[in-house]
């Protein structure tokens, strides 16, 4: 006959070999990226031109096409202080704690326990006990244990491994996330430091016609002394000057605000920047680069986050079938006891026990279905949302495309428009002093000449903006191919 120890220590052992052998087991269904609809070229694109390549642009440095050497200092600085990036970071770097946590499970746990003991049992209560007993009572007995203790619950049907899946996918996720928290910062500051720009050209704009004004009202109050104008005209030649001052100095408003948002976006308290403003700023969009419709896939950090939480919850519906399954909890210990210290690690002294427990849950009253039911629902919705970002990442490029388009078509009048304006204030102003017309028409001619130059800016730094709007749509500088640190949680 086998003797007890070593039938019950093959009995443990045949239940690791089972647990092992099941543990390849992985319950629910396998995930695949959801179909979505894709068309082949972009409408709005008809008539794009490509731009040359842009290898010695650093990678991801989409700003760079742009050639503003103080719009390259400022992005840069987003990477390194912009705290809504940096919560965006601690995220990231939870969700990976979050993997190395799940991927514990699948391992035993160990621990190690030692105890001294004393006891003393009192006379009083041990009436009625032998002789020997009556003896020993009163007396101080100690008691030395140490030992190590392990448990092992082996993953029999895949449910911790589908929480590492998801988890994993959640991670990277999280990467996407962080990367589309990146290139919205990134994109914001553009648009803040175009902004800013434009208030230069507009002020310097100002400034001359200001001069011109001053100009025109000195021939205004000579013409009046003469005889040879009204006081009417001096007037609305002294209220055209000051409105326009008055505007001159409302974008100082303007500017401050644009500098001030630039700063937070870097992380800087406002009173920390100063950005020197240009006298001429000449805007001019660069010519992106465009790819076929089916790359946003990969381009785009939203999509890529939205498709990994589409992931993510398709795990999660394996985790809710393998709650269907017995449980299996392996258990094993191994120390010494003994009376005295000089004892305690000699042969007499050791104790073991190994043990196994299934457990598998029989009634439920249909917790595990709606748990199952549930975590489908999550997956429907998921994807469904994928779907729906994928839809808003081709609008995005559409409007941008089309806005791109329309701006650049628009800027030809507009400049004409400007140019002819600008050309017919100096006319009717020589038409003026010869007392052809009266000043009326000389200040309708430098209304309209300062509302088309002020057009013709306008439209200028919208096409940078719209630029920026379509290298953000197009995900900028970043790709699926190279996600922030993912290559080591897979």
């Amino acid at each position: 006959m086998i003797p007890v120890r070593a039938g019950y220590l093959r009995l443990t052992l045949s239940f690791v070999f089972a647990a092992l052998t099941l543990s390849a087991c992985l319950v629910g269904p396998d995930y695949q990226r959801p179909s979505v609809a894709t068309p082949p070229a972009f409408k709005e694109a008809a008539g794009w031109v490509p731009a040359r390549p842009a290898d010695a642009i650093d990678k991801g440095a989409w700003w760079s096409v742009f050639d503003d050497p103080v719009l390259d200092g400022l992005e840069r600085q987003v990477e390194i202080s912009n705290q809504t990036l940096a919560a965006a970071e601690a995220a990231y770097r939870e969700a990976r704690a979050i993997v190395a946590e799940d991927r514990a499970l699948l391992f035993p746990t160990v621990g190690l326990s030692g105890s001294p003991t004393l006891s003393r049992s009192s006379s009083s209560m041990n009436r009625g006990l032998s002789a020997t007993a009556l003896s020993t009572a009163g007396v101080v007995t100690r008691q030395y244990q140490v030992g190590a203790q392990a448990s092992w619950a082996p993953d029999l049907w895949g449910k911790i491994r589908r929480e590492i899946e998801g988890a994993r996918d959640t991670t990277q996720a999280s990467a996407a996330d962080l990367a589309n928290a990146r290139l919205t910062a990134q994109s914001e500051l553009a648009s803040d430091y175009f902004e800013l720009r434009l208030t230069d050209a507009e002020k310097d704009l100002l400034q001359r016609t200001i001069s011109g004004y001053q100009r025109a009202l000195v021939v205004t109050e000579n013409q009046y002394r003469a005889g040879n104008a009204a006081k009417s005209a001096m007037l609305t030649a002294q209220s055209t000057l000051s409105a326009t001052q008055a505007s001159l100095i409302d974008l100082d408003r303007q500017r401050t605000q644009a500098e001030h948002a630039i700063a937070v976006l870097i992380g800087l308290p406002p009173a920390d920047l100063t950005i020197a403003p240009i006298a001429h700023w000449l805007p001019g969009p660069p010519v992106t680069p465009l790819q076929i419709p089916s790359t946003l896939l990969q381009r785009r950090p939203d999509v890529a986050a939205a498709e990994r939480s589409t992931a993510a919850a398709n795990a999660q519906i394996g985790v809710a079938v393998a709650a269907y399954y017995p449980d299996l909890t392996l258990s094993g210990s191994y120390g010494f006891a003994s009376t005295a210290l000089s004892t305690l690690f000699s042969g007499p002294s050791t104790l073991w026990s190994l043990g196994a427990v299934v457990s598998e849950t029989v009634l439920d009253f249909g917790a595990r279905k709606a748990a199952v039911d549930q975590a489908r629902a999550t997956y429907d919705e998921a994807v469904a949302q994928y779907r729906q970002t994928v839809l808003s990442a081709f609008q995005n490029v559409e409007d941008a495309l089309a806005a791109a388009r329309v701006l650049q078509n628009e800027q030809v009048f507009v400049a004409v428009t400007a140019a002819d304006s600008t050309q017919n204030v100096g006319l009717t102003l020589n038409e003026f002093q010869a007392g052809t017309v009266d000043y009326t028409t000389v200040a309708t001619a430098q209304a309209t000449a300062l509302a088309a130059q002020e057009s013709l800016l306008n439209v200028q730094a919208e096409r940078m903006t719209e630029a920026v709007d379509l290298i953000e749509a197009l995900g900028g500088g970043w790709s699926v191919d190279e996600p922030l640190g993912l290559a080591e949680d897979k």
